[in-house]
């Protein structure tokens, strides 16, 4: 591989790099290179920044990394960059209204990412993560909502919340 032609990353186990079609090539010490690796969280929610797989174009594990802020800056940033990619989840910042206090309802949030609709279909889809004010939503769609704390949202937005908890 040539150094000047990827956006190249290396470690005294593994290097990594992006190809010019944007996939992550990964080069095992023995020279093995692998394209079109995907890293995946053990944990995403729990523990996202321990343990860590990247995962070959076959599904198999090629390599497992037991910390991500053990990685050198450059290596940590390309593999987040990447899970940031995949693991698209918006941060409800405001709840603006729900169309019903019982399920399935239509809800119409602010989120970091901007205004969304989605449907809640059943009052199970809201889960508390650690601790009594954190939150993950499942949408009917399969789209992920996370609330990071109950306790900073407006007034309007956490008693429509109380409803459904």
């Amino acid at each position: 591989m040539n150094p000047t032609a990827f956006a190249l990353v290396s470690s005294p186990v593994f290097t990594l790099a992006h190809n010019p079609h944007g996939r992550l090539v990964l080069t095992l010490p023995d020279g093995t290179v692998h394209e079109g690796v995907t890293p995946v969280r053990a944990f995403p929610i729990a523990a996202p920044s321990e343990g860590l797989s990247l995962i070959g174009a076959d599904g198999h594990e090629l390599l497992w990394i037991d910390r991500l802020d053990q990685l050198p800056e450059a290596e940590r940033r390309l593999i987040e960059e990447e899970l940031a990619v995949r693991e698209f989840v918006p941060t409800i910042r405001q709840i603006s209204s729900v169309s019903s206090f019982s399920t399935p309802s239509t809800w119409t949030v602010e989120t970091d990412k901007g205004p969304a609709q989605f449907v809640l279909k059943a009052e199970e889809d809201i889960r508390r993560l650690a601790g009594r004010t954190r939150l993950l939503i499942a949408a009917g769609d399969g789209m992920q909502f996370r609330v990071p704390d109950t306790t900073v949202l407006d007034k309007h937005s956490r008693r429509l919340l109380e409803r459904f908890l």
